[in-house]
């Protein structure tokens, strides 16, 4: 039997650091990375054969579990047609229908092959349509690893941005500018200082990258009323939100339409997919219609689609979104009262739950350094009786239809165990 252990090393031998995505390496939490050899329902089974409760479902996706009945009927059936043809298919045309449909505010959709994608490409029609250049981040969230997102808060009032990440030329991060979250004193600050050339703001409006940083509605409302008084596109980064708290996504979940949102994970069914979408009139000066250029050979992939198409019509017949609420309430009344009195806390919004080291926070800036060091030997001994979660203190949990009750149950009774110890 191929073991871990050397799988990985292989793997440094012919892959940097061994993994395709840096938070694999479990560099964060200690200890080898475990080699996934398959997903079965709310398990993934290693390369050793032991089986692990699994509460990271490939970051998100995964609403309905691993290998979900119909959506790999769907895959199969898809690909027994062809796996891709650089062309038009039909199912795409239903897909982008479903997408339209279910979003505020959405009346097309391009898709494309990851969330980085869509919103390397959102931030370039919004670039293209004002005809400005400066855009708008928020320390705390997470965009992909273009170059003009890759970019580290500066210092002073207006925070110019700064690369951080080699790679990443200077002149690119002067573009962008860098606020905390969750501050109106500075979002107004920078509006009255830059306003006028500011073509976008772009934030995850629930951040789930760097821990569960929940914001409050009025301060979505402002950067709204700010982007929309200024002449600035406000885009909704939905790549984790989308389709996972609702069909609505977080624009639904707090009554606010953005110009333009950006999806991913979710609505592939758990195959590489992205999309960008917005009014008509804004998406008209993407080509072939307008000047700003966006193209995939693998955009639109009959096979992907296929698998979103598949996984949204067991979400609709199911209604799955009312039974994760119910789990995700569920995980939350048991984990609540058990973390009392120790430093961690609980945050949670529909499926979406993170432990947090002190009490929830609303930005990158208020969260305890030290939570990299608490959060290793809970993970460790959670693994150790066989519950995933990811790999670092500031990644969220995911739950999926195919968890039960019971499943919340052990979750929440071992970190209640953990912790206590």
């Amino acid at each position: 039997m191929t073991s871990n252990t050397n799988l990985f090393e292989r793997a440094q031998k012919v892959i940097p650091g061994g993994v395709n995505s840096p938070v694999r390496a479990f560099r964060a939490v200690g200890g080898t990375p475990k080699f996934i050899a398959k997903g079965e329902g709310a398990y993934v089974v290693d390369e050793e054969g032991k089986r692990y409760l699994d509460f990271v479902g490939s970051w998100g996706p995964l609403i309905l579990g691993h290998a979900h009945a119909e959506i790999v009927a769907a895959i199969g059936q898809a690909a027994a047609l062809g796996t891709t043809y650089g062309a038009p298919c039909h199912a795409e045309v239903e897909l982008a229908e479903e997408v339209v449909g279910a979003y505020p505010g959405l009346e097309q959709v391009r898709f494309v092959s990851s969330g980085t994608e869509a919103t390397m490409s959102a931030i370039r029609l919004a670039r293209g349509a004002t005809g400005r250049d400066l855009i708008v981040k928020f320390s705390g969230c997470y965009h992909g690893h273009a170059d003009h997102l890759l970019v580290a808060a500066g210092s002073g009032l207006v925070t110019f941005g700064q690369p951080s990440s080699a790679g990443v030329p200077k002149e690119f991060a002067a573009l962008t500018r860098v606020l905390p979250l969750d501050d109106d004193a500075k979002l107004k600050a920078l509006f009255d200082a830059e306003g006028d050339k500011i073509a976008c703001v772009i934030i995850e409006p629930i951040p789930a990258n760097n821990g569960l940083l929940l914001q409050r509605k009025e301060f979505l409302q402002l950067l709204r009323d700010l982007t929309k008084k200024h002449g600035a596109l406000l885009i909704f980064d939905e790549v984790i939100s989308g389709f996972r708290i609702g069909f609505g996504g977080a624009a639904a979940h707090y009554g606010i339409t953005p110009d333009l949102a950006t999806f991913g994970k979710v609505i592939g069914g758990g195959l590489p997919v992205g999309a960008y979408g917005g009014s008509r009139a804004l998406m008209s000066n993407v080509a072939p219609l307008g000047p700003v250029y966006q193209a995939g050979t693998l955009s639109g992939n009959p096979v992907a689609m296929a698998a979103g198409l598949a996984m949204l019509k067991v979400i609709k017949r199911d209604n799955v979104y009312a039974r994760l609420e119910a789990l995700g309430a569920q995980l939350e009344k048991e984990l609540t009262p058990a973390l009392e009195g120790t430093a961690w806390s609980f945050v949670r919004v529909g499926s979406i739950g993170w432990l947090s080291y002190g009490p929830a926070a609303r930005s990158a800036e208020a969260l305890d350094s030290k939570s990299g060091d608490q959060y290793r030997p809970i993970f460790q001994a959670l693994m150790d009786r066989g519950i995933y979660l990811a790999p670092s203190a500031y990644e969220v949990l995911f739950l999926s239809a195919v968890h039960t009750p019971e499943d919340v149950t052990r979750l929440a009774t071992a970190l209640r165990e953990v912790i206590g110890r």
